[in-house]
């Protein structure tokens, strides 16, 4: 399969699985990656690799230079699996965290917005995006060969449409107090908030989650797979110890910036959102 083609299938939607090629760990991180190596009020550690900060970590994780090593190891592994996939995008992508998941899947979350058992597209609370698409690998690396479940839902424009009229507009003046108190990272705009305002219809509609449309898929223990996040509905339902890396692409940096989210939304609503 050619570069070019796995990129536009990435944009058409599709979860792109990464083939024969697998990150593994090592002996000493398979002995290292446990249920208590994360604190017990995060679901995830997360690693910041331009400024080598790991946070989530249990006490004794958390100077622990295995977990680092294994986290730098895997946003190395990642970007270059990308350059190889889609490398259209190398020359615009920018590196965000990188995620070790250990908890299951499938426990009770502690509020429907936090579900991602729930059929959502991914949009963040503290760090907009403006517009940028939110790429991402992910790794079963479960050690006990359990695979990983998701569901995968309707089309990003049907999802839009179900609620795009309905969501709230933002009060003037109240991205910029957001930006100023902290509560973002960056200016939130009117994409954004948009986004925001979908993530949570979606999840909090309760007779979507039982009816929307959706299918099954599944990822075996060594498996790694590449999805925009941010246009591709979908739930994690089960599995146990995943490795991921977001990657934040510029519209621009698409094969075919048409159909991102951000033109979809525009198209929907009439009005520039960036």
């Amino acid at each position: 399969m050619s570069a070019g083609h796995r990129a536009s299938q990435l944009e058409a939607g599709e979860v792109v699985r990464a083939g024969p090629t697998a990150f593994a760990l090592t002996d000493i991180e398979a002995m290292r990656v446990t249920d208590g190596v994360a604190t017990g009020g995060s679901k995830n550690i997360s690693f910041d690799p331009s400024a080598g900060i790991l946070r989530g970590a249990a006490a004794a994780a958390s100077d622990d230079q295995t977990i680092v090593g294994l986290m730098r190891r895997y946003s190395e592994w990642a970007s270059a699996l990308i350059v190889d996939s889609a490398p259209e995008y190398a020359p615009h992508l920018r590196m965000g965290r990188t995620s070790l998941r250990t908890r299951d899947a499938g426990a009770p979350a502690i509020s429907p917005r936090k579900d991602d058992r729930r059929l959502h597209a991914d949009a963040f609370t503290s760090r907009p995006t403006a517009g940028a698409r939110i790429l991402r690998v992910f790794s079963n690396i479960n050690p006990a060969g359990q695979a990983r479940i998701w569901q995968v839902g309707e089309a990003f424009e049907d999802y839009a449409r179900r609620w795009a009229d309905r969501i709230r507009r933002p009060l003037t003046g109240e991205a910029w107090l957001l930006e100023r108190i902290g509560l973002t990272r960056g200016r939130r705009t009117p994409y954004d908030a948009l986004m925001l305002g979908l993530h949570d219809r979606g999840k909090l509609d309760e007779s979507y989650q039982r009816t929307g449309p959706r299918r099954v898929v599944s990822f075996a223990a060594g498996e790694s797979w590449l999805v925009f996040t941010d246009s591709v509905i979908h739930a994690a339902v089960s599995g146990r110890f995943a490795l991921e890396q977001t990657f934040y692409l510029p519209v621009e940096g698409m094969v075919n910036p048409s159909i991102s989210p951000l033109r979809v939304l525009e198209r929907i609503t009439g009005r520039r959102l960036v």
